[in-house]
């Protein structure tokens, strides 16, 4: 069954909002692999506007299930926080300084240089690596002669053209995408957008998928459903039929 990783960012930035412990990140990340989460991501960036660099060291003491950190490696800063940590995932996302939120994957045609050699460094530390890919095959092409272990479909234009186009229409580039990735011997992760009125189709649509991450969406139903509740509904929609 795919496995369902739970990022905890928003929690970060509620409680960074207001300055103080509440939410308290460290208990609730302890309290998400008690309802059956899979694993925990975050995603730090260099203005700690939610998950802060104390936290990953603090979250590393406490994840007893998988540890995912995202973020863009050419910040040196970044690099050295995962090798510090070794997580089990690192995911590397080309995000630029101050965005919002990732929005689309690496050229890894363009940068299948530069790729190799981050990828080097932490495959080398014994860090399962993904890289942040939209789902074109000559990108997924390219992502095969970087060295990774996974590809991480990036999945907005999917949730998107679930909503206005056929279901079929959307989940098709991602299949083909997954099926290249199958070829090549890579692992297919997913995120970004995926919730409970798309994320049982595209699960059941593509091959070979491993695991999802998951945190706007899940975070917000929370807060109607309840944390532990949520988390359970999350995974049985990646359970197969």
């Amino acid at each position: 069954m795919t496995k369902l990783s739970v990022n905890i960012n928003k929690i970060a930035t509620l409680r960074n909002s207001r300055g103080g412990n509440t939410p308290d990140l460290i208990k609730a990340a302890v309290d998400i692999q008690h309802f059956g989460a899979d694993g925990i991501t975050v995603h730090p960036r260099p203005d700690e506007r939610h998950i802060r660099y104390k936290d990953v060291y603090e979250l590393k003491q406490v994840i007893t299930t998988e540890f995912n950190i995202e973020g863009n490696p050419r910040e040196k800063k970044f690099v050295d926080l995962v090798l510090a940590n070794t997580p089990d995932q690192v995911t590397l996302v080309p995000d630029a300084m101050g965005q919002l939120t990732s929005d689309h994957g690496w050229d890894t045609v363009t940068h299948q240089g530069y790729l190799k050699e981050v990828i080097e460094i932490f495959r080398g530390a014994g860090i399962r690596v993904s890289i942040f890919v939209d789902p074109v095959l000559d990108m997924i092409s390219g992502a095969g002669d970087t060295g990774t272990d996974r590809i991480e479909l990036y999945t907005e234009g999917y949730a998107k053209h679930f909503l206005t186009s056929s279901h079929e229409s959307a989940v098709s580039p991602y299949r083909e995408a997954a099926k290249k990735a199958v070829e090549l011997g890579l692992g297919i992760n997913a995120g970004h957008d995926l919730d409970l009125h798309n994320l049982h189709y595209f699960s059941a649509h593509v091959p070979g998928l491993l695991e999802v991450s998951i945190g706007h969406a899940l975070i917000s139903d929370a807060l109607y459903l309840g944390l532990e509740n949520t988390v359970q509904i999350y995974k049985r929609q990646l359970i197969e039929e």
